[in-house]
């Protein structure tokens, strides 16, 4: 990995959470991984002993990794040993997400969510 040095003037999050990461300078490796159980429900009840991620398939399926199977050249010219910004402006970083200034090898990031909306049973609904 060519190392640059990675320059910031100013950077602005007003909210990161959920396996985020910031990152000025290099990296050689990111791992990034989120799993959300989300349940809205009509009525605030709380039963206990929820939210088992094991119950639910989409948690533990293996995810399909695409096979590059064409050659890439990739011809770089830095004219700068540095990576300057002036100012970055974020409003939230959330679920698996990197904001990164600098050089890294290899970011890898998964996010998993399940939504369950549980609405109450009135007779008035279809």
């Amino acid at each position: 990995m060519f190392k640059r040095t990675s320059v910031v003037q100013d950077i602005r999050v007003i909210t990161m959470l959920n396996s985020s990461i910031l990152e000025v300078g290099d990296s050689a490796e990111l791992n990034l991984r989120s799993r959300v159980l989300a349940v809205q429900r009509e009525a605030e009840v709380f039963y206990g002993r929820e939210g088992n991620f094991n119950e639910y398939p989409v948690f533990s399926r293996s995810l399909p990794i695409p096979q590059i199977e064409e050659n890439v050249t990739v011809t770089r010219y830095n004219l700068s040993p540095f990576i300057r910004v002036k100012h970055v402006a974020i409003t939230a970083i959330s679920s698996s997400s990197v904001l990164h200034i600098g050089s890294t090898t290899a970011i890898n990031a998964e996010c998993r969510i399940k939504n369950i909306r549980q609405l109450l049973n009135d007779g008035k609904r279809s």
